[in-house]
């Protein structure tokens, strides 16, 4: 315990450093355009095939060998649960935020006597757990070192009463006994002593880590109400604008100005509905999340964005939903794509691949879950280094080769295109017009992912462009050819399959 309070009082001193050097500098909204972010000086755009998320409160994880693969492959953020823990299942047994019970790393001691319901040792709410906050601090400066950007996302919904038994605040796992609630209505104020606690941790969590640059803060992951009998959407988002409340309120109290991000609850149902006009309305939201999903609703739309881990595409339903909101000005991140993560195969990298595509060249971030990458494989594996992780590498360099801080969507430049693509496209002060053109057919279509030729038809200002084509999947470019802008161009595309990229740059005059 010596040693570990010597290396915490060293912490602190490195902590005080980057924060004299970084406080006005942390992650914030990116001044020139609302939609992307600023972070030490430079844009960003959030890019990422993240972990599921247990860097810091999974013991064995080796982070040190997950944020260098992560580096290497130009992930801009990384995800980090800082307190839920989920259940194993027969689907997906092994993700990162389903720890062992006694590979649990928790903020709060567990000191007994007695035993939490996860058959290990009781908590003690009124002890921190020196360990828990050391890794956090560990974590967040190897992050920093390699310039990756963290979405600390501080509490969760906990969904079902199996992954209920496993929260240190249920009141039969902690000496306090705070926390006699259903699970239905764990993101809710009608228990003050638990919501007491919740603020407590949050000050504790800002208090702890507002000294780094290279944070911001999720809320609640995937707040959701409706259940007869418990918690309302509208408890939950009252709950979340008090957590919202607590944490502006304490990260003022340090001078350490950080971001939040989260979305308003969503609606339990026979077709859970999903709206987000309030998340952008919202002050309790710097940034506007969302997992794209079914009955997404903006602006009097719906939009249909891919089931629950389903091998399904929908690249309409999130290029349109992106454009959607594009107007409205908080960055949008799809800080959670699941249609099918758990197929780790290229049939399913291929379909996020294409969804990460889409919705950064529709004005959108995007964070894909990983699930090659677990305990023992932090880097992932051969197959997704050479496919995902790879792909989305390309992406991220990709992005930083284009002005899209001062982009703007551009959907009229492609005026035509071959059956079955779609194109999703930006463009920069009519001088850099790039198009993602991606084949759009399901998986269960007996022709998808055949050849695709044909011609495009391009309509760009007066002068003349130079116009190359770009593969995601290897990252390289093709010669250029000339085209001239002021009329209907029409360019032959070669033989390709699944997606490519057409950027039209115009020559100096």
């Amino acid at each position: 315990m010596v040693g570990g309070r010597l290396w915490l009082g060293v912490l602190a001193v490195a902590v005080a450093a980057i924060s004299a050097a970084h406080a006005q500098d942390a992650v914030k909204i990116n001044p020139d355009n609302p939609k992307y972010l600023l972070f030490r000086g430079k844009p960003l755009a959030l890019i990422s095939a993240s972990e599921h998320y247990g860097s810091v409160i999974n013991r064995p994880f080796d982070y040190e060998k997950y944020l260098d693969d992560a580096k290497a492959h130009k992930m801009t953020v990384t995800r980090t649960f800082l307190f839920y823990r989920e259940l194993q299942s027969a689907r997906n047994p092994s993700s990162p935020c389903k720890p062992e019970s006694p590979d649990f790393i928790s903020p709060y001691m567990r000191t007994g006597p007695g035993k939490a319901m996860d058959g290990e040792p009781i908590y003690d709410l009124d002890k921190w757990n020196p360990e828990y906050f050391e890794r956090l601090h560990r974590f967040l400066d190897a992050a920093s070192k390699r310039g990756i950007v963290v979405e600390l996302t501080v509490l969760s919904n906990t969904y079902v009463g199996d992954i209920w038994e496993l929260n240190p605040l249920r009141a039969e796992n902690n000496l306090q006994h705070v926390g006699a609630v259903d699970w239905q209505d764990y993101i809710s104020l009608k228990n003050q002593e638990l919501v007491k606690r919740q603020s407590r941790y949050l000050r504790k969590i800002i208090e702890e880590t507002s000294g780094y640059d290279n944070v911001y803060y999720e809320i609640c992951n995937e707040p959701g109400g409706g259940f007869a009998g418990h918690a309302s959407p509208a408890d939950v988002d009252a709950w979340q604008s008090e957590m919202a409340r607590v944490m502006r309120e304490e990260m003022k109290r340090l001078n350490k100005p950080h971001l939040l991000s989260g979305q308003q609850a969503f609606t339990y149902g026979g077709n859970n509905s999903f709206p987000m006009d309030a998340t952008f309305e919202s002050n309790n939201f710097d940034i506007a999340n969302d997992h794209p999903l079914p009955n997404t609703q903006f602006d009097g739309k719906v939009f249909q964005m891919g089931n629950f881990m389903s091998k399904e595409l929908t690249l309409e339903g999130v290029r349109d939903f992106c454009r959607a909101t594009y107007a409205r000005p908080k960055p949008v991140s799809l800080d959670e794509d699941n249609t099918a993560s758990i197929y780790r195969d290229l049939t399913g990298w291929t379909i996020h691949r294409k969804r990460a595509w889409t919705a950064l060249l529709s004005g959108c971030h995007y964070d894909y879950i990983d699930f090659s990458i677990t305990v023992g494989s932090e880097s992932g594996t051969e197959a997704s280094r050479a496919a995902i992780r790879s792909w989305m590498q390309h992406l991220s360099e990709f992005m930083d080769s284009f002005d899209y801080v001062h982009s703007k969507l551009a959907p009229e430049w492609i005026v035509a295109a071959p059956q079955p693509l779609l194109a999703s496209s930006l463009s920069v002060e009519g001088r850099d017009f790039v198009a993602y053109l991606a084949d759009q057919r399901e998986v269960t279509d007996p022709t998808a992912g055949e050849s695709i030729g044909g011609e495009v038809t391009l309509m760009l200002p007066a002068g003349i462009y130079d116009l190359t084509l770009y593969s995601p999947v290897t990252g390289e470019y093709s010669p250029a050819i000339e085209v001239h802008g002021g009329e209907k161009s029409v360019v032959a595309l070669p033989s390709f399959k699944q997606d490519i990229v057409l950027r039209a740059t115009r020559r100096n005059q």
